[in-house]
């Protein structure tokens, strides 16, 4: 089957992209109201960019009325954002924080989510996930045929892996295990995945 793009609409676009480029990693994003409150949400069209300096993208729409997402207008207001890395038995907590909350509820309260102070970083990160990128704004670029699409470029500062997930091989090099992460990520529609088997193959000379 050949899927011509120019002869679909946007929604099937989009439904026919997010079920072939898969698996896709989330991105669990912490950022600040304007009141101070924490806001908390998922985004699957992600990942890293850059590693000089360290950027990774996450490419965020608008809502249905036009208006910004939280995350986004926090981004353009306030630069530090903590990049999430979920495990696969947190999918409930990152289901429940894409859920539209009312003005001023926080989807860090709302799901009783415990927090941890991150050392020289503004913001906190979530106690329970193994990876966290401390992370200030880089670059805001719009795209899209109607400039429906942000894609925010985010500068890591620090990065926090849990103890039980790094370990040092025999030449001292810093290895992070993948299967004690145990990362979600996304498929199409409601479908998630778990991380799945590990496959070594050498590069070729």
């Amino acid at each position: 089957m050949l899927i011509n793009l120019s002869e679909l609409n946007t929604p099937n676009v989009y439904f026919t992209m997010t079920q072939t480029v898969l698996p896709r990693p989330i991105a669990w994003v912490l950022s600040e109201n304007q009141d101070s409150s924490l806001n908390l949400a998922p985004f699957s069209y992600f990942n890293a960019v850059c590693s000089d300096p360290p950027l990774v993208m996450i490419s965020i729409g608008l809502q249905d009325d036009g208006a910004h997402k939280d995350t986004l207008r926090n981004a353009f207001e306030r630069p530090e954002l903590v990049i999430h890395i979920a495990s696969s038995d947190q999918l409930p907590d990152l289901n429940l924080s894409s859920a539209t909350l009312p003005p001023g509820v926080s989807e860090v309260e709302a799901g009783n989510l415990e927090l941890s102070d991150v050392e020289n970083f503004r913001l906190p990160r979530l106690t329970n996930c193994k990876v966290a990128f401390m992370s200030h704004v880089h670059k805001i670029e719009q795209i899209g045929t109607h400039n429906q699409q942000h894609l925010v470029f985010a500068q890591i500062d620090t990065v926090y892996v849990s103890d039980d997930c790094v370990k040092y091989d025999s030449r001292n090099r810093l290895s992070i295990l993948a299967d004690r992460i145990r990362p979600l990520s996304r498929l199409g529609a409601s479908a998630y995945a778990s991380f799945g088997k590990v496959m070594i193959a050498k590069r070729p000379a």
